[in-house]
């Protein structure tokens, strides 16, 4: 797979810089309850909802948090080994994703800290195809409980602040929600065509049937060159308009991606940008994901491209 398998020899490399920096991380985590809890998401959706659930008590930091760079061929640096190990929690997705920084929590290792691994909290096994789990709307809510558990446990003193904040973010989550079910009832069995499996929970949740092939998706996210027949059934999609939008990873391209997208335009089929790291500024988690349902709708309804946020 290729997320993961770029960053193993960076990792490996820092082993020792890391573990010169774990007094920092006990340190850290002996110290009073007023003081600022350090937390880490993995990818900076996952930053951004423990900052909402930590609110003051807490300094979230993003490692994968620029949506114009390939997640999949993340390199780490000694910058972001000192960040993980001084962190008292850590929000990660798993499935391969992002094993970059359990190499490096195990390079630092330290009792006392907390690590959710979203693959695990949802019960997933490690050969879940597709990685992207925050799109699927049941995913935050449940990643959102895991975080203000943790974070009481670290602080108990404020835990009815951190229980406060999960009922505000579960509320904040409603529009969404809605959007999707409106979406559903309104444009039932829309077919659409994908880049790779990015947006696919999201897709699945909105009533969406994706004609992309998963081999197609698999190989385009794994940087393989699909085969040539379903190149040509890729580019058919759009040619004799068998689908109403079309879903890029507006994170991972190449030429041949560029080309697919190309001849959707040129058919004049809607484009929709996603991604697979938050846009910044201007988002959080609930709105990024709203946008997105939003470019499907708009594409859908009103044929128009929405091919960046």
């Amino acid at each position: 797979m290729r997320w993961g398998i770029a960053a193993s020899a960076a990792v490996a490399a820092l082993a020792v810089t890391v573990a010169g920096c774990g007094s920092s991380a006990t340190s850290a985590n002996t110290s009073s309850t007023t003081a600022v809890i350090s937390v880490i998401g993995a990818e900076n959706e996952y930053a951004n909802v423990l900052g909402q659930i930590g609110g003051r008590y807490v300094q979230a930091s993003a490692i994968l948090d620029n949506p114009n760079t390939d997640p999949h061929t993340f390199e780490a640096s000694p910058s972001v080994a000192q960040k993980v190990s001084a962190a008292q929690l850590i929000v990660q997705n798993g499935v391969g994703y992002d094993t970059w920084i359990s190499r490096m929590e195990s390079a630092s290792p330290n009792p006392n800290r907390k690590v959710i691994v979203v693959q695990h909290l949802l019960g997933l096994p490690d050969s879940t195809p597709n990685p992207h789990l925050w799109y699927d709307p049941a995913t935050m809510p449940k990643v959102a409980k895991a975080m203000a558990a943790d974070l009481s446990a670290i602080q108990p003193a404020h835990a009815a602040y951190f229980q406060a904040n999960l009922q505000a973010f579960d509320r904040s989550l409603t529009p969404w929600r809605n959007a999707i079910a409106q979406f559903k009832a309104k444009y039932p069995n829309t077919k659409v065509a994908t880049t790779e499996p990015v947006a696919d929970y999201l897709l699945s949740a909105m009533g969406i049937k994706n004609l992309t092939p998963f081999t197609f998706q698999l190989n385009i996210m794994n940087g393989v060159e699909p085969a040539p027949q379903d190149i040509a059934l890729e580019n058919s999609f759009f040619t004799q308009h068998k689908v109403k939008a079309f879903a890029y990873n507006q994170q991972v391209t190449s030429a041949l991606t560029t080309s697919v997208r190309q001849t959707a335009l040129k058919a004049r089929v809607p484009v929709v940008g996603v991604y697979e790291t938050m846009p910044t500024p201007g988002y959080n988690y609930q709105s990024w994901m709203l946008a997105e349902v939003e470019a499907l709708q708009k594409a859908v309804a009103s044929k128009v491209s929405t091919q960046r946020l």
